[in-house]
This record gives structure tokens, sequence and C-alpha cells, in this order.
């Protein structure tokens, strides 16, 4: 459920709470907060350890007794005392202090499209952990297209697709709400897997999770286009003898794996455009699919979707940060509603 913009207007912060990261927008301070949904426990002690980037480059490589966990998947909150807790150590105690001033603190937060009563209550629950009176919901595909300056408000068709960790939501916006909306459950982390069991069957590979992101780099330029770079050199360990070992992997072979994840995003694509009403879609054709998502940055993924519907496609200028830089816009009163007085007859 979407708040009103004049409840939005009172919130104090807003919070993002996704997969891969977590980011916290403060009124009137802006973006404070942007770091991996990750935090390092002692489970000797159950005591915190590091949370975010630190966190992060503790994943494979912590003693028995240390555990790194991730309290938000798919845009959900699945460990809430965790999930308070990281993001505590997140603000820091200045922010903390500031934000306990607040007479009543109320706090606003992006929630998936299709995310149910115990998923939303699970997301309130973490933020009155931190001192909130009030929690107000907002969609996170209206939160990202405000972000990237759709206008969201008016009777003209906009087509966002939020391509996140864990999922990708595509939802067609007309008059400030959703017409047709679908969450394909297809992310930057299925390209990710998809790249590293490729490398396993066809060269007997292991790759280490933080060498997936690197070897999408190499991609980059052309990426997933056939024009890219004919071949890699990728490090990694030997399935069978454990040792390290370098191998040059053929780029279109790996162009092959990633596309067979995303053919599901194409699919939800066009379930969404069936079901929207035939003057959307004519608007659709001139305005085409906005994307925004720290996946949306995944080399060619524009060029095939573009290929695959005929469609343009745009990515947005900041498009990891659209959904709390549309959250933060909202609290800071930058969206107007459009007017639609009743007619006296």
């Amino acid at each position: 459920m979407t708040a009103s913009l004049e409840q939005l207007r009172r919130c104090h912060f807003g919070v993002d709470l996704g997969a891969a990261r977590t980011r916290v927008y403060v009124k009137g301070s802006g973006l404070v907060v942007d770091q991996p949904s990750v935090a390092a426990v002692n489970t000797r002690t159950g005591a915190l350890i590091a949370v975010g980037e630190l966190a992060e480059k503790m994943t494979g490589r912590t003693p028995h007794y240390i555990r790194v966990v991730r309290p938000v998947s798919g845009g959900t909150v699945v460990d809430i005392e965790m999930a308070q807790r990281m993001l505590r150590h997140l603000l820091g105690d200045e922010i903390r202090r500031t934000l306990r001033r607040k007479p009543r603190l109320r706090g606003a937060a992006c929630t998936p499209h299709d995310a149910g009563p115990l998923a939303q209550r699970a997301t309130i629950e973490t933020l009155v952990g931190l001192g909130a009176r009030r929690v107000e919901l907002v969609d996170t595909l209206i939160a990202a297209a405000v972000g990237c300056g759709l206008p969201v408000e008016q009777p003209e068709a906009t087509m966002v697709m939020v391509c996140g960790a864990a999922a990708t939501q595509v939802a067609v916006l007309s008059l400030g709400s959703i017409v047709t909306a679908e969450r394909i459950p297809v992310g930057g982390e299925a390209v990710d897997h998809a790249i590293v069991q490729h490398l396993r069957h066809e060269h007997a590979l292991m790759l280490p999770s933080q060498s997936v992101r690197p070897l999408q780099v190499a991609l980059s330029g052309n990426g997933l286009t056939p024009d890219g770079p004919s071949s890699t050199e990728i490090h990694g360990r030997d399935v069978a003898t454990g040792l390290a070992r370098s191998v040059r992997i053929d780029t279109a072979a790996v162009r092959d794996a990633i596309q067979t994840p995303l053919t599901g995003v194409l699919d939800g694509i066009g379930k969404v455009l069936r079901e929207c009403p035939p003057d959307l879609v004519a608007d659709l054709a001139d305005r085409g699919i906005m994307m925004v998502g720290g996946s949306a940055l995944l080399p060619g993924f524009d060029q095939m979707l573009r290929q695959a519907t005929g469609m343009p496609v745009h990515i947005a200028d900041r498009p990891d940060v659209c959904a709390v830089q549309g959250l933060g816009t909202m609290m800071e009163g930058g969206v107007e509603p459009l007017q639609l007085d009743p007619v006296d007859l």
C-alpha cells in the first residue's frame, strides 16, 4: 500500500531495504547511508562485529565462529532483530541522536509491489526498532519512478523496470498509481549464479563470489552483445584438485549463459504489456522503458531489451539510488499531486 503525499511530507527519514544494499535518506540531509545489507556476527558472544562493506568483504573468509548474514532477502526483512542492529550501526550515533530529538518520529520505507501483510509488518517493526512512532509504506515501483524523474502524476503512461538483486519488478504507471505490474523472481543474483554454474560445468572452475562482478565488468562496453570482447581471463579454484587456476574463457558462451535467466524478464514485460490498455501501450511506444536498480547496469542488458521489445529503453542517471531518492523527493514535498476537482452538475 502506498501512503499519501501528505503523510509522506510528515516523515523524517526514509529507508530502502534491498537484498543487496541498504539506503537511508534523512529529511534535510539527503542520502546518509548507502551500504551492503550484510552483517557479521560472532556466534560465541552474539556480538555484531561488522556491517556494510567490511562485512561483505568477510564473506567466505571468516573462521567458523563468525557468521556473515543477510537480514534482507528479495526486498523483505527475514530477520527483524538483525536488520534493526544493522541499521543502528549503519546510521551511527550522531544521526540516531538527531532523529531521536524529533517529536513523534515518523519513517517511510519502500516495499515490493506484491509484498504481503507479514512482509509489510516486518518492515514496519524494523523501523519501529529505530524509534519511529509511525511508519508509512511506499511501493518501490512508484518511489523509483519519482526518483528517476518520470511524470507519474500525469495521465500518461510511464513504464518502469526495477532491476534488483533478487527480483525484477515491471509496471505501467498513470495518474500516480500502478495500472498493471509484474514481479519476476530473476535479478542480479540469478545472473551471478548462471555465470558461476557455467564456469563450473564447462571449465571445472569454482569462482569466488567476489570475482563475479569483475567478470561482468570484463563484458562491459558492448557487454552482452556479440560486438563485445571475444575472450577474457578469469582466476578461480580447480574443482578436482582444489588448486588455484586461471583459464581464458569465451565471452560468447558467458553471454549465452547470462541470457538464459534474463528470458524470464522478457516474458514478464510481455505479460504487463498484454494486460495494459491499448491507449497506454501507444504512449509507451514513444516513451519506452525506464530501467532503474543496481542490476540495470548489467552490460548490454538494455540493448537486449531494446532488440526483444522494439521499444526505446533508457537507464536512469543513477539507477541504483532511484528508489530512495524518490522517497526523499516525496518527503521533501517535491511532487505535487494532480488536482482532480469534482464536477458540479
